[in-house]
């Protein structure tokens, strides 16, 4: 399997920034480092969310042949 970018800017930068959110919101309100749960959530939602934001590759995207990426015609 290929893989190929299906991320487009705008949908990579709101990615980023619910990581983000998400990352911050696991450390400060739901206490992930105290085993809860939500905080854990938080946490690999947010590692999720980064990661393919960083590599504008999207899993999910590929079984509904979705892109959100600006393509040119050649």
């Amino acid at each position: 399997m290929i893989c190929c970018k299906n991320v487009g800017n705008v949908d990579r930068l709101l990615r980023a920034l619910i990581g983000i959110v998400a990352i911050i919101l696991a450390f400060t309100m739901f206490h992930v480092m105290d085993g809860g749960a939500l905080g854990i959530i938080a946490v690999v939602v947010g590692v999720i969310m980064l990661a393919t934001a960083a590599i504008a590759m999207c899993p999910l995207y590929l079984p509904f042949k979705m892109s959100t990426c600006k393509t040119t015609p050649k």
